[in-house]
């Protein structure tokens, strides 16, 4: 048999590598792909903010306003939602059929997933594509991210739109071009048009690009002309919206309220004072804040930190008995009445307000086991009662310390754009310690920095670790 001509074997050599490198990256995805379609096969329910969301998508739809459904069909313009995941929602029910919330899953999953390549070209550009590679697994594989994809709320875009705006930054540095500053430009705007707190990601690296703007060869007018552009391009739909909310409401909302009330609506800011002295975990969120107004008031839930004395103990238990007696309606005078137990409690301990239980709050966001969305009892650190779901979610809680750990140990070894990637983390920290009523999901948004630190810290554990095995053959 005659042999192959040598530049065949050549470019065959060339091309093997190149598909023994994909080969991971596929199984990757492909393992990305399984958890999601089988958490969304397990887990997927419509219920609470996603209803919100679709409502407003149906109204987009079907009578082009922006608003939700009062009592007795009447449409009321709203401003309680940015118009990110709404209008999302609205591309999915157009294409996919009015109240397809699975639709809306299924892009969730493929945006996931791409946010993951996105994480893991980064980390390649920044460190090495070993580190890319251990990141695209770390966000491929975390059950805390890939249950979110299937629920219709804007956690999993806004992952995606940091990951965008990561992948976008590191492209840029490398070689400054238009794509690169508009597709950083979309991200962060994407970002802030999801959440509020969206903004926060533009706020962190868009100085890092703006340094490395700098540093370029190119001429002053066109980075000049690239700035404005993109200036313009991030607030233009912030502009429309605060417009809208002018002609509308008459109010400046260039985003939106940080409690979900509309103008003129009448909010509780004395139950939320007062609860805000004492709330520390998510339980109490579930059991006692979400119920109020408009549910039972159950005086047993609350924990012993909310009472200082057993006259303040008495006090709580009169408040709870006339809101309960009256209808589970609170009423301006109730509310105020909790707003003076509420300003009581912190003149006597303002250390513990303003600093103990801000920061147990946020360490409650991050350390917790991340089971909020999963079918399992909140009181699971009782063993006694379930000794399943508890060993579960300390399972969850050690995988959740993992990612953090590594994460840690990635930012010890400083990788490029670790300041800013830290200042996001911190930023936003900062931000939920303002936040009277924890929830988990609130430090997802910090998971594309954790898994790209995490990743450049397991590569350098597996170096190590193959260089020690090494040695001792």
């Amino acid at each position: 048999m005659e042999a192959a001509p040598q530049s065949q074997l050549a470019s065959q050599d060339r091309r093997v590598p190149g598909l023994r490198s994909l080969l991971p990256i596929a199984l990757a995805l492909a393992s990305g792909l399984a958890l999601r379609l089988w958490m969304l096969k397990q887990f997927f329910a419509v219920d609470g903010d996603p209803l919100v969301y679709g409502e407003m998508a149906k109204n987009l739809i079907l009578h082009g306003s922006y608003a939700l459904t009062a009592a007795g069909g009447v449409m009321a313009p709203t401003l309680i939602r940015l118009p990110g995941y709404p209008l999302l929602l609205a591309a999915c029910f157009r294409v996919f059929g009015m109240e397809n919330y699975a639709s809306a899953a299924w892009v969730q999953i493929a945006l996931e997933l791409a946010g993951c390549l996105l994480l893991a070209d980064f980390v390649r550009r920044i460190a090495s594509p070993g580190a890319g590679l251990a990141t695209l697994w770390l966000a491929a594989l975390c059950p805390f991210t890939a249950s979110y994809a299937v629920a219709a709320m804007p956690e999993t875009p806004t992952l995606f739109a940091v990951a965008l705006a990561l992948w976008a930054l590191a492209r840029f540095h490398a070689r400054p071009s238009w794509s690169s500053a508009l597709w950083f430009t979309f991200a962060v705007t994407f970002a802030a048009l999801l959440r509020p707190d969206g903004a926060l990601v533009g706020v962190a690296l868009t100085p890092a690009l703006l340094l490395g703007l700098r540093r370029t060869t190119i001429a002053r007018g066109k980075r000049a002309r690239m700035a404005a552009v993109c200036v313009l391009l991030a607030v233009l739909p912030f502009a429309a919206w605060a417009w809208r909310n002018w002609q509308v409401f008459h109010v400046f909302q260039p985003l939106a309220p940080r409690y979900t009330d509309d103008p003129g609506q009448r909010g509780i800011p004395g139950w939320q004072r007062w609860v805000k002295t004492w709330c520390l975990d998510f339980v109490s969120t579930y059991d006692i804040y979400w119920n109020v107004p408009d549910g039972p008031f159950d005086l047993s839930k609350l924990p012993s930190r909310a009472f200082d004395s057993p006259a303040q103990y008495a006090q709580t238990a009169a408040l709870a008995r006339q809101y309960n007696d009256g209808g589970q309606t609170l009423t301006p005078e109730l509310d105020a009445r909790f707003q003076q137990l509420g300003d009581e409690r912190v003149a006597a301990h303002p250390l513990r307000s303003y600093l103990w239980l801000p920061l147990g709050r946020v360490a409650d966001m991050w350390l917790r086991p991340r089971v909020e969305n999963l079918p399992i009892d909140l009181d699971w650190w009782v063993y006694g009662h379930h000794r399943a779901e508890t060993r579960f979610s300390w399972a969850y809680a050690a995988l959740n310390a993992l990612y953090l750990l590594l994460a840690l140990a990635g930012l010890w070894m400083r990788p490029r754009y670790w300041p800013w990637m830290l200042a996001y983390i911190a930023l936003r920290s900062l931000m939920l310690t303002i936040v009277e009523a924890p929830e988990t999901r609130y430090t997802l948004e910090c998971f594309p920095m954790l898994f790209a630190l995490a990743g450049v810290a397991a590569q350098a554990a597996w170096r190590k670790t193959a260089a020690l095995l090494r040695s001792r053959v």
